[in-house]
């Protein structure tokens, strides 16, 4: 198979390393119209390089691995459905144009597979397992925190020199249709949704630096909070069951069940993974292999992809919702 990257910033640079560690190494090219870009990632990582597009020229690719900065991913999907080139899309965080792109790639068939990396992780997967075998009862109610410090995202540049710093793509706003794609997984859609969002500190950046979001689920309650103010990165899970709760702090490398049958504690462990320098050791290339690993067998063997545009779509509608747009 023949990979196109589109775009060769962190994201772009990250699936290059993905896709050497499954052992496509020889058949990925890169295009970026940076020509600095295009230079690194040619020098570092040794793959040839483009730095221009035609249709003409794309039929010689299998996938397109879409990159670019999210508002820019409405362009390049519509490129991959023009082509009839299957693709995988970083993180979404804007809904405009993605409802007619939709249905047009299930009209022509092509599989555009949209981000969901945290499904990946080893203590969502061990969660979502637990939820699923219903030992403990039905959720009452959960807790979560995802907490970051925007200017830590990338050390080697201005906030303002790239899409975080855009009210639109802001590094707060864009984490939360990224979590809420597992929170919805695991759990389903809300039926109800109400949000704060606001500004609390200078990040170097005018954006929204910090969601609240509460949600009904009907049966149970849920509460989300996002933000890239905070100094020490945390993911921070609180989730009650029946005859349970289960507790987990990404920094400690398992999660932690406490079982109300058997008044006990149950620990589950996991490796800690491999991290890249420069960024939180938490952020484990592991989870994004395994991630771009599940769509090249949808591609080849049309096994199951666990996210859609028709997901993807919902999930940013929780986010306008919470917003108050619709």
């Amino acid at each position: 198979m023949n990979f196109l990257i589109i775009g060769l910033g962190s994201m772009g640079k990250r699936r290059i390393r993905c896709l050497k560690a499954l052992g496509f190494g020889d058949y990925i090219t890169g295009f970026d119209i940076r020509e600095d870009r295009r230079k690194e990632a040619h020098d570092h990582y040794n793959i040839p390089v483009i730095g221009n597009l035609e249709e003409k020229s794309l039929g010689r690719f299998d996938c397109l691995i879409i990159s670019v900065p999210p508002d820019k991913h409405a362009e390049y999907i519509r490129l991959a459905i023009i082509c009839g080139i299957p693709a995988f899309v970083e993180a979404s965080v804007n809904i405009e144009g993605l409802e007619e792109l939709n249905v047009l790639a299930k009209k022509a068939g092509v599989f555009i597979a949209p981000s969901c990396t945290m499904l990946f992780h080893p203590a969502i997967k061990d969660i979502k397992r637990i939820l699923q075998s219903g030992e403990f009862g039905k959720i009452t109610n959960f807790s979560y925190h995802s907490g970051q410090y925007l200017p830590d995202w990338h050390p080697w540049e201005r906030v303002t020199d790239y899409y975080v710093s855009n009210r639109e793509t802001g590094g707060g706003r864009e984490i939360v249709p990224f979590e809420l794609t597992w929170i919805v997984d695991l759990m389903g859609f809300p039926q109800k949704v109400s949000g704060f969002f606001g500004k609390t500190l200078d990040v170097g950046a005018d954006i929204d630096d910090t969601y609240v979001i509460g949600m009904d689920f009907g049966t149970f309650f849920g509460a989300l909070t996002v933000d890239v103010v905070a100094r020490f990165a945390t993911r921070s899970l609180i989730l009650n069951l029946e005859n349970a709760q289960i507790l987990w702090n990404w920094n400690e490398h398992q999660i932690k069940i406490y079982d109300a049958n058997n008044l006990r504690w149950v620990s589950y462990q996991h490796p800690e993974g491999i991290s890249i320098a420069g960024y939180n050791k938490n952020i484990i290339d592991d989870m994004y292999v395994e991630e771009l690993k599940s769509f090249i067998n949808r591609v080849r063997d049309k096994t199951t992809y666990p996210n859609s545009l028709d997901k993807d779509i919902a999930v940013l509608k929780i986010l306008n919702r919470a917003e108050g747009k619709i």
